[in-house]
């Protein structure tokens, strides 16, 4: 008889946690070794239990999914990740495969998409459905945005003006100006507004 594959799974929503433990348990070859409700948590428990798979979502409290991804990958190399979000920005998937996920998969999936990918990233292989395939390409073709720029453009999407976000980041608004001019290039756009609807349709920033 094989071995169940082990599986950790880091979902903030208790609800959703629950869910997916009581379908995955079901299956014959998936036990669920532990779950947690946010990235710190997770990196904790995956150096405890050192889980075959670890199922993680993006947006947790605490720590993210993505530094958790790279947190656990740190420490262990051949960790192998499975983001589940509800999250399909193409930012949101190059940060979690950039960290290191194996797969890249979207909530609303059948069980049996789910289990597919548990046992292939198991077994060594990735799993990125042709749609999440497509938008990571794109974003692969892009200008990156300069941590600055992204902190400006951050800023822009909770309303901050120029003179506010030069205070903020403590530059001068000449110098916010040249940053946004910049990203708006960067992006596509031709305004602040635009900027900022492009920013949360790609995952560059999330509102709280």
């Amino acid at each position: 008889m094989k071995e169940s594959i082990r599986v950790l799974i880091a979902e903030d929503h208790a609800v959703v946690r629950q869910a997916f433990t009581a379908l995955l348990s079901a299956a014959p070859d998936i036990e669920i070794v532990g779950t947690v409700s946010n990235g710190a948590d997770a990196v904790t428990e995956h150096a405890k239990l050192n889980p075959d798979v670890t199922l993680m979502d993006l947006q947790m409290p605490t720590m993210g999914g993505v530094e958790a991804i790279t947190r656990i990958r740190a420490a262990d190399h051949n960790a192998r990740v499975i983001v589940l979000t509800t999250f399909d920005g193409d930012e949101d998937i190059y940060r979690a495969m950039q960290a290191g996920a194996k797969a890249y998969l979207l909530k609303g999936m059948e069980l049996e998409d789910l289990l597919s990918a548990i046992r292939a990233v198991h077994s060594g292989r990735a799993r990125i459905p042709a749609e999440i395939a497509e938008k990571l390409a794109q974003r692969v073709g892009s200008q990156e945005l300069t941590g600055r720029e992204t902190a400006v453009l951050e800023r822009i999407v909770a309303g901050r003006a120029n003179k506010e976000i030069a205070s903020d980041l403590n530059i001068s608004e000449a110098t916010v100006k040249s940053h946004v001019n910049s990203l708006l290039g960067k992006l596509g756009v031709d305004d602040r507004t635009h900027a900022a609807v492009i920013a949360l349709q790609r995952g560059i920033v999330h509102l709280p």
